[in-house]
């Protein structure tokens, strides 16, 4: 009787463990057929900043708990962290926390620095706290390249942006047009041609933005920074 009783839980056991490892290889295959479909690829690999490099001011770049950690110097300008690949039609998809409300920062998109100051320059979608009346987020300015490229008349605050807490900045630019959503809903749904053929092509920039001395230090941080080519 123990003997039977034996068997049939070792039968048992053995079609549970057979079920859950059937469950976990399906899981697996889907998760990795899900991610081939798409065609997401990571530009920020969770451990260093291979890949990228600090442009312009002196704010710092550091890597903790699988995050990048920006962070203002005193009376540093603006400083950005850029992709060493570039890219010109993109799906690109981060999550964002603005650690001081105080700090505003961005995102570049096909940025340079190709003039005589090596000045980092090209659309930004803005990255900035929601305060009294909301804010710009999601919006595009044009980064040393003729300020705000959203037309007056569509920068609406709003309050989309969740003050410390991590925001899901999501940014599709395929030729003339630039579309970004920020947790979700769309903010931004421009064409500029006229950008277009003065930055059809650069790299990714997260900012620092400048701050005067005597203030700060404050921080910004990005996280799942993943991008798809379009081209």
């Amino acid at each position: 009787m123990a003997g039977l009783i034996y068997c049939l839980l070792i039968n048992i056991v053995k079609g549970f463990m057979m079920k859950y490892f059937n469950f976990v290889l399906l899981a697996s295959f889907m998760f990795f057929s899900v991610s081939a479909e798409e065609g997401f690829t990571a530009l920020f690999n969770g451990k260093d900043l291979s890949g990228w490099t600090v442009r312009n001011g002196t704010g710092t770049y550091r890597v903790e708990n699988g995050a990048i950690i920006g962070k203002t110097t005193d009376g540093s300008k603006n400083t950005f962290l850029c992709s060493d690949k570039l890219f010109s039609d993109f799906e690109l998809t981060l999550e964002v926390k603005l650690i001081n409300d105080q700090l505003n920062s961005g995102i570049q998109i096909r940025s340079n620095d190709n003039n005589a100051k090596k000045r980092v320059n090209g659309p930004q979608v803005e990255v900035e706290a929601t305060k009294g009346k909301g804010a710009e987020s999601g919006y595009i300015y044009g980064e040393a390249c003729g300020g705000w490229m959203t037309p007056k008349a569509k920068l609406k605050p709003h309050t989309l942006m969740k003050n410390g807490e991590w925001n899901t900045v999501l940014i599709i630019a395929k030729g003339a047009k630039i579309q970004t959503w920020i947790n979700g809903t769309q903010v931004s749904d421009l064409t500029d041609d006229a950008k277009l053929k003065s930055h059809p092509e650069g790299f990714i920039g997260l900012q620092v933005h400048s701050i005067p001395k005597g203030k700060g230090p404050y921080e910004v941080t990005w996280k799942n920074i993943m991008i798809k080519d379009l081209k």
